[in-house]
């Protein structure tokens, strides 16, 4: 499993790798964790608002930081 942070370094987009690293901290899988910060690869996921996150090359979600549990529910949705 790969999970993507997407953001070009502002502070909400290293709160979201934050909120990522704690709730897989709490799972029993050990995804591969990117931080996505090149313009060009963010917008070739179609991402008009950051940060983003992308499991398995899918989208799921953009434009906020989600809470720890809310991570946690897309990580196991989109296994």
């Amino acid at each position: 499993m790969e999970i993507k942070v997407l953001g070009a370094g502002c502070s909400k987009c290293h709160q979201l790798e934050q909120v990522v690293n704690e709730a897989i901290s709490d799972m029993e899988i050990k995804p591969n964790v990117v931080k996505e910060e090149d313009i060009t690869r963010i917008m070739s996921y179609g991402v008009m608002r950051t940060p983003a996150l992308v499991i398995n090359e899918k989208v799921v979600l953009s434009g906020r930081v989600p809470t720890v549990k809310e991570v946690k529910e897309l990580i196991e949705k989109n296994k």
